[in-house]
C-alpha cells in the first residue's frame, strides 16, 4: 500500500466518522416516510404520525424508549416555512425534541421548555427573512430536512385514549407564504448493494451538499476533498482503485472505531454505568427555542464533538440533551462483567432517582439496542410501575433475570431480560441538580 492511500483510508476513516450521525439520520428519515417504524406508520414529508400505543419489540428502533407515546414527523422546509399548533396538555409531560439533518437537537417544545399550553411556533427554512405571525414563536431550522421527535407520557393502556386526543390537536400546516413544492431528500447515484462502503460515501456526497452544516463545519469539510466528498457528480460509480481500496478500509477502521468508542469512549462512569448525561452536547452552533446556550452543555472541542456525535447515534438516535431527559447505560455489573441473560441481577435503589418528572429502567438486546419480546411484556419499570413492592426502609430493589420470580413480591418488581448479552438504560425525564452534579449516585447491578 502506498503512502498516498494510506492518507486516504486515514482520511476516509475520519470522514466516515464526521458523516455517520447523518448517513445513518438521513436513512431513518428516508425508512419513516416510506415504512415508519412499528406503531409509527409511515407519513409523508411535513405530517405527524401518531401511535397509537407504547413501543415494543415490533418497533426497531435504536433504543427506542418505552415510557411515552410516540409521535413524529420528518419536515421538508425546501418548498417553504411551516406553522405548528401544540394542545394544552393540563401539565402532562410531553416534549417535541426538533433534530436537524446532522442530529443537533436545536429546539424544545414541551413541559420543561415552554409549559403545558397551547401555543403555535413557525418553523422556518435556512434564509428565511419573513415576517412571523402574530402569537407564533419562530424556530429557525438549521437544514431544510429536519424531524421532529414527540414523546407524550402515558401511563399505560388506560391513558393512550388521552394521548390521542392530544396526539390530533398538534398539527402542522404549511405557512400561507411557501412558494414552492418540497423537493425531500437528494438523490445519489447508484452503487450496487454489494458495495455498502461506496455507497455510504455517496450518500454522504450527496447529502453534505444538499444540507450544508454550521460555518465551522463547512470549513472542516474541505479536508475531504481528496475523497471525492466534495465532487458535483459522483466519483464512485467507477472509482479508481486507490481511493476505491481507500474507502474501504477506511470504512472498515472508522466503523470499528465508533463501534470500540461507544462501549469503550471515555465516558464518566458511576458504579459500572456510563452516564450520558453529555452524549448530545456535541451542537454547538443553533439554539432555538428551549435550548440551555450554556458551556455546561456545550462541547467546544469540535473534534471530541464529532466523536461524541457518532456514538450517540451509534447507540441512542435521537436522544435529548440531558437537561431534558439524562439518561445512563451499561454492558456490566457492578464488579465489571458483562451483563448475561444466563444470570439472574438485582439493583437497588435507597433513594429514587431525583427528577420532576418521572424515571424508568429499559432492557435492550445487543447488539442491535433493541426491545426483545418477553413472557408478561414488561420492557421498562420505573416510578410509575403499578404495584412495584417496596422494602420497610422505602429502598426499592428490582430483579433483572430471563425466569420469572417464584414468589410474587419479587415478581412485581422484576424487568425480563433477554436470553443473551443485554444493556439496560436508565432514564430520567427533567432531572433534577443531583443528577448532575454527584450528589446523587446510581446504584450498581449486582449478581444475585
Amino acid at each position: 500500500m502506498t503512502d498516498g492511500t494510506t492518507d486516504l483510508q486515514a482520511l476516509a476513516a475520519e470522514a466516515y466518522i464526521y458523516g455517520y450521525p447523518m448517513v445513518l439520520n438521513l436513512d431513518e428519515v428516508d425508512r419513516f416516510s416510506r415504512k415508519g417504524m412499528g406503531s409509527v406508520a409511515p407519513a409523508p414529508f411535513n405530517e405527524f404520525s401518531h401511535a397509537s400505543k407504547l413501543a415494543g419489540p415490533d418497533d426497531p428502533f435504536v433504543t427506542v424508549n418505552n415510557d411515552t407515546v410516540y409521535s413524529v414527523a420528518q419536515l421538508d422546509l425546501s418548498g417553504g416555512a411551516l406553522l405548528l399548533t401544540v394542545p394544552d396538555t393540563d401539565g402532562r409531560y410531553y416534549v417535541l425534541q426538533f433534530v436537524d439533518a446532522w442530529t443537533n437537537n436545536f429546539a424544545y417544545v414541551g413541559r420543561r421548555a415552554t409549559g403545558t399550553g397551547a401555543a403555535s411556533y413557525l418553523l422556518t427554512p435556512p434564509g428565511w427573512d419573513e415576517d412571523v405571525p402574530l402569537g407564533a414563536t419562530r424556530i429557525s431550522v438549521p437544514t431544510e430536512v429536519a424531524s421532529i421527535v414527540g414523546r407524550w407520557a402515558c401511563a399505560g393502556p388506560d391513558d393512550v385514549a388521552a394521548v390521542r386526543e392530544l396526539q390530533e390537536d398538534t398539527l402542522l400546516e404549511p405557512y400561507w407564504t411557501a412558494s414552492g413544492e418540497a423537493h425531500g431528500l437528494p438523490t445519489h447515484t447508484y452503487i450496487p448493494d454489494e458495495e455498502p462502503e461506496l455507497l455510504f460515501y455517496e450518500k454522504l456526497r450527496a447529502r453534505m451538499a444538499a444540507f450544508p452544516p454550521a460555518p465551522a463545519d463547512l470549513t472542516y469539510q474541505q479536508r475531504f476533498a481528496p475523497l471525492g466528498l466534495l465532487d458535483v457528480t459522483s466519483p464512485y460509480a467507477q472509482p479508481r482503485p486507490e481511493l476505491a481500496e481507500a474507502l474501504r478500509a477506511g470504512f472498515a477502521a472508522g466503523k470499528e472505531k465508533v463501534e470500540h468508542e461507544s462501549t469503550h469512549g471515555g465516558r464518566a462512569e458511576q458504579n459500572g454505568w456510563k452516564l450520558t448525561y453529555h452524549a448530545f452536547d456535541y451542537n454547538a452552533d443553533h439554539f432555538e427555542v428551549g435550548t440551555l446556550k450554556d458551556p455546561q452543555w456545550i462541547y467546544t472541542d469540535r473534534e471530541l464533538g464529532r466523536m461524541v456525535r457518532a456514538t450517540s447515534a451509534r447507540t441512542a438516535l435521537w436522544g435529548n440533551h440531558g437537561y431534558e431527559a439524562a439518561y445512563a447505560m451499561t454492558w456490566n455489573d457492578g464488579d465489571g462483567q458483562p451483563l448475561d441473560g444466563g444470570q439472574s441481577y438485582t439493583l437497588r435503589f435507597e433513594k429514587p432517582p431525583p427528577v420532576d418528572a418521572f424515571w424508568s429502567i429499559t432492557m435492550y438486546d445487543l447488539p442491535d439496542y433493541y426491545l426483545v419480546a418477553n413472557p408478561i411484556d414488561r420492557y421498562s419499570i420505573g416510578d410509575r410501575t403499578p404495584g412495584l413492592s417496596h422494602d420497610d426502609d422505602g429502598s426499592l430493589t428490582l430483579h433483572l433475570r430471563p425466569q420469572r420470580p417464584t414468589d410474587d413480591k419479587t415478581a412485581a418488581n422484576w424487568l425480563p431480560t433477554p436470553g443473551g448479552r443485554f444493556r439496560p438504560v436508565l432514564r430520567m425525564y427533567t432531572p433534577r441538580a443531583a443528577v448532575f452534579d454527584g450528589t446523587y449516585e446510581l446504584p450498581p447491578i449486582r449478581r444475585s
